[in-house]
């Protein structure tokens, strides 16, 4: 962690001068507003554990994992193969209790799937004979909100989304980039406060990948979402976060913390050739034992 705190020092010493005007401003912004930020995400001491059936083994998937993400902040999870990141996930999202701890979104202990919070899963599970306009609304539907809302915000959502054009497709006719837009889609349509995302575009090639990475960061930027998001990328995650957390090999537990001191608003090619980028690649690669 030495290593870590000379970095940031540096980093930030020199923040001001590496930044563009725009970008340094809103920086600026950003850092203000995280200040003041409360926690709306809060894991304190949380446990998984499985008990032996059929001749398996028990074992703990998550021990002792602490973990808080502010209001709006866009926080990515590292660890290697089973170390139990997609349960965190799916604790914070109600759909796993914890056996030992707790976990509170906005303040309330979650015990059951809430309505303000959405999960984006690996694959997009578009119900092939619904048109992408229907798969999104279904959501929405299936919670009962009102007609008249939902098709007021939908016309705005296509756009963002890009997907305005494709809105009386099929999943078939869709690229795979297109249908994980529309499986974002159907969880913005509900406005959470809280976005999990479980490794979305790791099915996708690199480039898909890249452009997804831009304009998930254009809509998070544009809304109040708070994102946690699980990759095994650590350059996606590094390109994305606001902080980057490091968990152990089983039983997972947050070890490093690393906050990314790089300029918003990003883009590929200005992010990537910062010097600071590639610091903070070596230094989470070292911390998740690449080299």
């Amino acid at each position: 962690m030495a290593l870590v705190n000379l970095l940031r020092a540096g980093e930030r010493a020199s923040a001001a001068d590496a930044a563009e005007p725009g970008a340094r401003g809103a920086q600026s912004a950003r850092d203000e507003r995280d200040e003041h930020v409360a926690a709306l995400i809060e894991v304190r001491h949380a446990g998984k554990h499985y008990e032996a059936r059929g001749g398996a083994q028990a074992f703990s998937a998550l021990e002792d994992v602490s973990l808080e993400v502010g209001q709006r902040e866009f926080v990515s999870i590292l660890g290697p193969s089973g170390c139990g990141k997609s349960t965190l996930l799916r604790m914070i999202a109600g759909l796993a209790p914890c056996d030992t701890g707790s976990i509170c979104v906005g303040g309330r202990r979650v015990s059951e799937p809430g309505e303000d919070i959405g999960v984006v899963f690996q694959t997009s599970n578009m119900l092939p004979w619904l048109t992408v306009g229907a798969n999104i609304r279904l959501g929405a539907k299936l919670r009962k909100l009102p007609r008249a809302q939902v098709e007021a915000r939908l016309p705005a959502l296509l756009d963002t989304l890009g997907l305005a054009q494709f809105v009386d497709r099929y999943p078939h006719e869709l690229s795979g980039g297109m249908r994980q837009r529309a499986a974002i889609g159907q969880i913005l349509l509900l406005e959470p406060r809280v976005m999990l995302m479980d490794e979305p575009f790791g099915a996708l090639d690199a480039l898909t990948r890249d452009r997804l990475n831009v304009e998930l960061l254009r809509i998070w930027q544009q809304s109040t979402l708070t994102v946690l998001l699980v990759t095994h990328s650590i350059h996606e995650a590094v390109f994305l976060s606001d902080r980057v957390l490091v968990m152990s090999a089983r039983p997972g537990h947050v070890q490093h913390d690393v906050k990314i001191d790089l300029p918003r608003p990003r883009q590929p090619d200005q992010t990537r050739s910062d010097p600071r980028y590639g610091r903070y690649v070596t230094e989470l690669s070292k911390m998740m034992g690449v080299f």
